[in-house]
Parts: structure tokens; C-alpha cells; sequence
């Protein structure tokens, strides 16, 4: 029934399995991969036939996580999953980029991948397991598709390097590394690091391309078996090849003197025009006008590509090396915590950052359990940033991993919660755009925070970097353009402090670059993030001593753990009643840590002043005020201290004798007790007699005096009805 192919191999330390013929068996390649007892299945569809007039490749990939996969029910109404987790979009992100550029130039048929997660054991992360199942899935298709490739991930662990480590290895390794692959080289890199040399980067990178040879060599012998037959490859005709010389003849020299242009718009303006007349022109020789459009970008790049390797200039008129003109400013919006305008030629972020408490953080619900976030980092690209009118509307894919990535920059030097208790955010609202939005996201948002008062170990910068690639001939681009970006082979983005690279993300367009190319971009980048470093400085060298005005306070107490439930009180009230009260806002933490925080001092105080007391034991002796809850024929119960309540005794509520307990206090009087002793049950036994109500002063000796003085006169009669101490302590008793 089944045509069922099985590959395994030792890999890491644990056991990576490939089967395919079993499940899914209508999609064009399928397969089940399992690393440990995390389990995904992979399959890749593609349409026979493209679009008519689709002058784009268009690749879907989905990576999706059931909450089965980790024994869970999902959370919410609907009990279902829906859109996508801030993890998914980035995973599908992670998938879609190194197997892009294998697909062969020109390929315009639909191909849609979907990686779904059957089983997680909270110890492999499914990301790269869906990787090398989606590149399997593709090479055992009949797409077509310049594969395989394999992924691994990469941390490093007292010096040396771990090949896949488990989610407990990672939380004490100095590097989160992911990349991607072919036999030939490295196509994608995504990490995060605290602060590294680029060659331990380098190093990491070399070691995980060796690593996952062996997968590589594993799906090529599973697809021996199982691959079905490639499709046909549709070859370049006479009449397309005629079109195209048709363009470069028509075209060449327009776009060639737009390019000379350095201002942007000036430039994109005249590219528009050439490509105007030059449709005009095919279309009055009876050639299709629409078949041209992807052939102008060929003619760009060239164009572009082959002026910087011969020349050495760029578009702009700058060499491989000098970063644009950068003006940074900090403080500019007034009732902001923290915010910086960060200018680095056409490329210009606004980011914004705001301090918070407990009660902001982000409640994550992942398949390895739920978690709080205290950083967040989000990143907005509106249209008007590059000059056009479009939608505006949720985050896409892309926003979502220009803001990941700044966030993995940025996150190695936050502060550890115990030294600063504030939940950060920070938005990044990109204003102008023309290259590598998201480094001036990270130089931003590293000067924002500390314009907060965030004490960020060092200040972050980042730079992105392009190559020009033609045979042996190559240039290494820092602070790449917009169009260097599109018309070039990679995009490297390098982050870090003066100390070294927190992280890093590497995509190419072309089937691999060597490490030799990898070195020349790494060493190159960090000149490019020095300078970056000192231009950034001439607005704020580091945090600023306080936080803003406009910023919540935070105060941080700490009580014995036995006393939480005394402080929240019965189904909240204690609490609750402190927030509405003093107006602060509290959060407690289950070892007794308990965090305060308010815009007023005022208010602040108050809430700690109302814990301490709650969590304070009576001292006898000392004097409190207090509130009458309760009366009773024998006395009146006064709480004081927050949660404690204490007896008066009618003989000591005051001075002479007492009928009737109402006679003195009522509920809801406010009085001065003092502290005489405890029952043999731990009840506090208190005084009102011995407590001037009015001034709070102790009064015990005067008392003593004028009750003794009352005996020794008259006996029983006047004076003598007076109970002194002693009579007043064995009535208490």
C-alpha cells in the first residue's frame, strides 16, 4: 500500500530520521523528520504552469505549530489555532531564505512549502528540523530546485562549539547560531551573541557548515530512492533572447546616466523614464512591451555591478568602505521615556522608548510553555518611508523580522531584571528609507534606551553589507543602498559594541559565498560599525542617571514569603485596596519580591508604608494607630498594622471606669493602641488607657502615679474606684 522510504543517521548526539511514502502522498515531495521526539512533516506542492504575465517567482512557505505537538489545548475562545505566532512567521522567514535562491532564474511557476509541527519534546527546537525537511520534501519533488540543502544550529559553551544543543545547553551558552546551506557553501545566518569576536562568528559559521554534511548526504541518498522524475526546464527562446538585446539596445544608456544620479528619487524618476521609452519603443516595433519588465532588472544589475567592480564607486559616488553622513539626536519628544532620531543618509528611524512595570510584560504562549517578556521591539515600515501610497495595516513578515532581528542586537546588553525591574519597549518608526532600515533600528533604539535611563552594558550599532560577486571578481560593500541591496548577491547585516558582535544575519542570493568573503565582510563591517559607534557617541555616551520624569518609579522591598497571602489579602482585597488607594501600581513575585511603582513618590511611599506595616510583627511595648473593626461587651477589636487585629479590653479602652464599650470607640474609629503582651493563643492584647489619644505619647507612668495615689488616700471610696496597672493587666488576662 505503502511506497515507504526510511534514512537515518547519528547526528549530534541524537538520532535524525527522514521517511517519506507514508503520509501526504498527494503533494509532489513529502516528508516526516524526526530529531529526538520532535517530529515535523514537510511537503512542497508547485503548479505545473505560471501565471501569465507573472514576472515573479512566487514561493509560499508556512511553518506551523500545533498545540498537540506539545500535549496542549490552545488557549482563547475558539480553542483552535489561528493566525500566526511571532515564531511561525519568523521560522517560515528562516525556511524561505536559503532555499530561494536555488530555484533556476526565471522559474515563475507557484511553489508552496508547509512545515508542520507533529510532536515537540521541549529539548529540539522544530526550526531546524522543518528546514531540513522542507529542503528534502523539495529535492524528492521533481521542482526544480538546486538542492539540498541542511541546517544546523550552533552554540558555544565554555570556548568551544555545540552542534544542536538543547534548550537547557543554550540558556547558558554565549551564541544562538542557525544557518543554511549547500556542499558548496553557506546561504543563510541568523544569531544572536554576546558580544563576540568575528572570529569566533567566523569560526561558528565553519563549524556548522561542516556539520550538516552528513543530512546533505542523507537526503541525496534518500531521494535515490525516492525522488520523482525532475520537471522539464523551459529553455530561453530566440525571441525571448531577441527581446532582451532588444532592451539592453534601447534601455542601456538611459538607465546607465539615471544611475549616475546619487539623491534617490532624482534617480528612480529617470529610471522610470528610460523604462517608459523603451516600452514605447518596443511596442511601436510590434514587440511585447509587458515580457520587457523583468528583463530591466537584469540590465540594472549589470549595469550597477559591473560600474562597482570596474570602478569602484557606487551608485552614490561613494567607494566599498565609507558609511554615508549620520546625524544622531536624543530627547526629542517631550513626554517620551526615551527617544532618538537616528539619520544615516536616505535612511532615517524614529524609535521611541517606554518604561513600564511587571504588569506590561508580554505573556508568550509557545509550544515549551508560557513565559513573560520584559523587552519588546517593534518595528514599523509605513509607505510614506520610500515615498509611496499603500495599505497600512498589521505587521507583515517583514516588519516582524527587521524588529526580531534588532531585538536579538540589542538583547545581550539589557540589564538583568533584578538591577533594573522595568519592562522596555521600544517602537521603531522608520521615516525615510534607503537601505538597511533595521541597523538604524538597532542605533535607534540602543540610543533611545539609554536616553531613558536604561544602563545598557555598551552602546549597540549596526551595519548592513553588500557584495558584487562576477567569477573570481568580487567587492564587499559596507552600508549598502536600497538598490545595491536588490541588484546584489548578499546581504549581511553585522550588530555589535565596540567589544564585539551580539548578532548577525547573513542572506545570499547566489549558491554560496566562501569564508574567505565571509572574513573580508566581517572585518570590514566592524570598521563600519566603529565609526558608527563615535558619530553615535556626539549624542549620548551612555544611560542616563535616572529615569525620565514622566517614567514610573520603581522601589523594590522584600518580604518574608509567608507573608505574600497577608499582602494580596483574601481573593485580592489587601491589594486591591492598596492600588486604589495610594494609586501605585504592585507587583509580587512568589520569593517575597515585591515591586512598587508610581509616577509620585508621594504615592509610592504610601504603598510601602502600608506593606511594611501589613508584614510588620507587633513589638511590645510600641505604640500603633489602628482602626475599631468589631465591638464587644468585653472589649473592642482594633486592626493595626495592615492585617493585624488585637484586643482592647474594656478596662483598658481608657482612664477610670468603663460601662460600656460604645460608651468610648465605635467601628470605624481610628485610635492609638499600645502593645501589652499576647494570650496564650498568640492574640495581641492592647491599650488605649496608656496612648494619649491625641498627641499618640505614652502615658503609662502618669497613669501608674495617679492610680496609685488613689489608693493610698481613700481606699475604695473616689479615687480608690481606679484600677491601676497591675488590677488592669489581670482584668486583661
Amino acid at each position: 500500500m505503502f511506497n515507504y522510504f526510511r534514512k537515518e543517521l547519528e547526528w549530534g548526539g541524537r538520532k535524525l530520521v527522514l521517511e517519506t511514502g507514508k503520509i501526504a502522498r498527494q503533494a509532489d515531495g513529502a516528508v516526516l523528520v524526526s530529531y529526538g521526539d520532535t517530529v515535523v512533516l514537510c511537503t512542497a506542492v508547485g503548479v505545473r504552469t505560471p501565471k501569465p504575465g507573472q514576472d515573479f517567482f512566487p514561493l509560499t512557505v508556512n511553518y506551523q505549530e500545533k498545540t498537540f505537538a506539545a500535549g496542549k489545548i490552545p488557549g482563547g475562545f475558539f480553542k483552535r489555532e489561528g493566525r500566526p505566532t511571532e515564531k511561525e512567521v519568523l521560522t517560515s522567514r528562516l525556511i524561505d531564505r536559503p532555499i530561494r535562491p536555488l530555484f533556476p532564474h526565471g522559474f515563475r511557476n507557484e511553489v508552496q512549502v508547509v512545515a508542520t509541527v507533529l510532536s515537540h519534546d521541549l529539548e529540539n527546537d522544530p526550526d531546524v528540523v522543518a528546514m531540513i525537511g522542507c529542503s528534502a520534501a523539495l529535492t524528492l519533488s521533481g521542482i526544480p530546485f538546486f538542492g539540498p540543502v541542511a541546517a544546523a544550529r550552533v552554540a558555544y559553551i565554555d570556548d568551544a562549539y555545540v552542534l544542536n544543543p538543547t534548550s537547557e545547553q543554550l540558556k547558558t551558552s554565549k551564541l544562538d547560531l542557525v544557518l543554511a546551506g549547500t556542499v558548496e557553501g553557506v546561504l543563510m545566518v541568523e544569531s544572536e551573541a554576546q558580544e563576540l569576536s568575528e572570529d569566533v562568528m567566523l569560526g561558528a559559521v565553519t563549524f556548522g557548515h561542516a556539520a550538516f554534511q552528513s543530512v546533505i548526504q542523507t537526503i541525496i541518498e534518500l531521494a535515490e530512492h525516492a525522488a520523482k522524475d525532475p520537471w522539464a526546464l523551459v529553455e530561453t527562446s530566440d525571441a525571448e533572447k531577441a527581446l532582451a538585446a532588444r532592451v539592453d539596445a534601447l534601455a542601456r544608456a538611459g538607465i546607465t546616466e539615471a544611475y549616475k544620479e546619487t539623491k534617490k528619487q532624482v534617480r528612480q524618476e529617470k529610471i522610470g523614464a528610460a523604462k517608459k521609452a523603451t516600452a514605447a519603443a518596443l511596442t511601436a516595433e510590434g514587440l511585447d512591451a509587458d515580457k520587457a519588465k523583468g528583463l530591466f532588472k537584469e540590465l540594472e544589475a549589470d549595469i550597477v555591478r559591473n560600474a562597482i567592480l570596474d570602478t569602484g564607486l557606487r551608485i552614490d559616488g561613494r567607494d566599498t568602505k565609507t558609511v554615508r553622513p549620520i546625524l544622531a539626536e536624543v530627547g526629542i519628544l517631550p513626554r517620551a521615556h526615551g527617544s532618538a532620531l537616528f539619520t544615516r543618509g536616505e535612511t532615517q528611524a524614529l524609535c521611541v522608548a517606554t518604561l513600564g512595570t511587571g504588569q506590561d510584560e508580554q505573556i508568550i504562549d509557545a509550544l515549551e510553555g508560557e513565559y513573560r517578556e520584559h523587552f519588546m521591539l517593534h518595528y514599523n515600515f509605513p509607505p510614506y518611508s520610500v515615498g509611496e501610497a499603500g495599505r497600512m495595516g498589521s505587521p507583515g513578515r517583514r516588519e516582524i523580522g527587521h524588529g526580531k532581528l534588532a531585538w536579538r542586537a540589542i538583547h545581550p546588553l539589557l540589564p538583568s531584571k533584578d538591577k533594573f525591574p522595568y519592562t522596555m519597549r521600544v517602537v521603531s518608526e522608520i521615516t525615510e528609507s534607503n537601505g538597511s532600515s533595521s541597523m538604524a533600528t538597532v542605533c535607534g533604539t540602543s540610543l533611545s534606551l539609554m536616553d531613558a535611563g536604561v544602563p545598557l552594558l555598551r552602546p549597540v550599532a549596526g551595519i548592513a553589507m553588500g557584495l558584487i560577486k562576477e567569477d573570481r571578481a568580487f567587492a564587499v560593500l559596507s552600508d549598502i543602498l536600497g538598490d545595491e541591496d536588490h541588484l546584489g548577491d548578499m546581504d549581511f547585516k553585522v550588530a555589535g559594541t565596540s567589544v564585539g558582535v551580539t548578532s548577525l544575519q547573513m542572506d545570499i542570493k547566489i549558491t554560496s559565498i566562501t569564508p574567505d568573503i565571509m572574513k573580508v565582510a566581517l572585518d570590514q563591517a566592524r570598521e563600519g560599525r566603529i565609526h558608527i559607534l563615535g558619530e553615535m557617541a556626539k549624542a549620548l555616551t551612555s544611560n542616563r542617571e535616572d529615569v525620565a520624569a514622566t517614567a514610573p518609579k520603581i522601589t523594590i522591598i522584600q518580604v518574608p514569603k509567608e507573608k505574600i497571602r497577608d499582602v494580596i489579602g483574601t481573593g485580592g482585597k489587601v491589594i486591591r485596596e492598596i492600588v486604589e488607594n495610594t494609586g501605585a501600581k504592585i507587583d509580587i513575585e512568589d520569593d517575597g519580591t515585591i515591586k512598587i511603582a508610581a509616577s509620585d513618590d508621594t504615592k509610592a511611599q504610601a504603598a510601602i508604608a502600608w506593606i511594611r506595616g501589613i508584614v510588620a510583627e507587633p513589638e511590645i511595648g510600641q505604640i500603633y494607630t489602628g482602626k475599631v473593626v468589631k465591638t464587644a461587651e468585653f472589649g473592642a477589636f482594633v486592626n493595626f498594622l495592615g492585617a493585624k487585629d488585637g484586643l482592647v479590653h474594656i478596662s483598658e479602652l481608657q482612664q477610670g471606669r468603663v460601662n460600656k464599650t460604645t460608651d468610648v470607640v465605635n467601628q470605624g474609629d481610628s485610635v492609638k493602641v499600645k502593645v501589652l503582651g499576647f494570650d496564650d493563643r498568640g492574640k495581641v492584647k492592647l491599650s488605649m488607657r496608656v496612648v494619649d489619644q491625641t498627641t499618640g505619647a505614652d502615658i503609662t507612668d502618669t497613669v501608674g502615679a495617679k492610680a496609685g495615689g488613689g489608693r493610698e488616700g481613700g481606699g475604695r471610696e473616689g479615687g480608690g474606684r481606679e484600677r491601676g496597672p497591675r488590677d488592669n493587666d489581670q482584668a486583661a488576662q
